[in-house]
């Protein structure tokens, strides 16, 4: 294990140390316990916005607290969920008054201690309402979405909701947007190499070299074919987007928004290079391209890879993802 750590205990709680000291005007913890973040200001009476999860993803999971997206999130050990204690302390934190929404990924723990806060949130008077991402395509078959792992495209989710709530809008719209964006979003991975957790000390899974894995989850989890050779950047892309296009599907004439993102170990250049080979396939498929994102999204420690996003784009939700946002990991100016 090569990390730039102290003890593998102390990670994520020296971690947050360092971000509450790079970026004490803009966000801060609650109920005495650096896990539980907030946004430092909050426009009163606002829907409050809360995400959670587990450590290993930044800028995923609290690196979209901020202005113009979320108001907290309950933060777990590395790959690990939060407690439903703290999801109520970051609930009761960011409640004004309008009720909270739950945007979380789809994945067990988090599901039971984010419902169980919710419960327990009702019983102080806060109303809770969820929305849970699941938009990798690999994880589950077409029909079985609800199956689906919360990947990448959560971003969506964060940004479209985020704007809706900063612009006043009531619970039940802000439910119904992040669904829309929910429904409307798919993703797909390819992993080069493994990640390795401080506190196990060795890698989550094994590729040779020459190796790769596509459809693999951000913890590791088994991908749609296996372990392949490694293919060209344009085989990988052809192989991804053929699926992700089927799934939706995506057709001639429609305008998507692309997320090229960075699994942790891999430079920005090879995601342009992913970019370029995706551009070409969809001007060819005949779907045009506004609002193209790349850079690390959601991340799994230092493994190399990345994942390709599609977002179904119309007026609504174009709107929304063109209003500005700023948090400590994620700055848009209005487009």
């Amino acid at each position: 294990m090569r990390k730039l750590i102290n003890r593998p205990e102390d990670f994520v709680d020296e971690m947050l140390q360092g971000i509450y000291a790079a970026h004490p005007d803009k966000v801060t913890y609650v109920n005495n316990d650096l896990r539980c973040y907030v946004r430092k200001h909050i426009k009163p009476g606002k829907v409050g916005l809360a995400t959670g999860g587990g450590s290993g993803h930044l800028p995923l999971f609290l690196g979209y607290v901020g202005e113009g997206m979320l108001d907290g999130c309950s933060v777990g050990g590395v790959f690990q969920s939060p407690s439903a204690e703290q999801m109520l302390a970051v609930t009761k934190a960011i409640d004004g008054g309008s009720g909270v929404l739950y945007i979380y990924g789809n994945y067990t723990g988090d599901i039971m201690n984010f419902d169980l806060a919710a419960e327990l949130a009702a019983v102080e008077g806060i109303t809770v309402e969820t929305v849970i991402g699941c938009d990798d395509v690999a994880s589950a078959p077409k029909g079985r979405e609800d199956k689906r792992r919360g990947v990448a495209g959560i971003f969506y989710l964060y940004k479209v909701a985020g704007a809706a709530a900063e612009a006043g809008a009531d619970l039940a719209e802000v439910k119904r947007l992040a669904l829309k964006a929910r429904d409307n979003v798919r993703t797909m991975g390819v992993a080069l190499s493994p990640c390795v957790i401080p506190e196990i000390g060795k890698p989550t899974f094994e590729l040779a070299d020459g190796e790769m894995e596509i459809g693999m989850g951000i913890h590791g989890e088994p991908g749609v074919q296996g372990k392949a050779k490694l293919a060209t950047a344009d085989e990988i892309v052809d192989q991804m987007l053929a699926a992700i296009l089927a799934d939706l599907p995506f057709t001639r004439g429609d305008e998507v928004s692309v997320l090229i993102n960075g699994l942790g170990a891999t430079p920005k250049e090879e995601l342009y290079l992913l970019y370029r080979r995706v551009h070409q396939v969809l001007s060819a498929e005949g779907i045009a391209v506004s609002y193209p994102y790349l850079g690390e999204f959601a991340t799994s420690m230092e493994m190399a890879g990345a994942s390709i996003s599609l977002l179904r784009l119309d007026d609504e939700l174009k709107s929304l993802l063109a209003k500005p946002a700023h948090t400590p990991f994620f700055v848009q100016h209005q487009l």
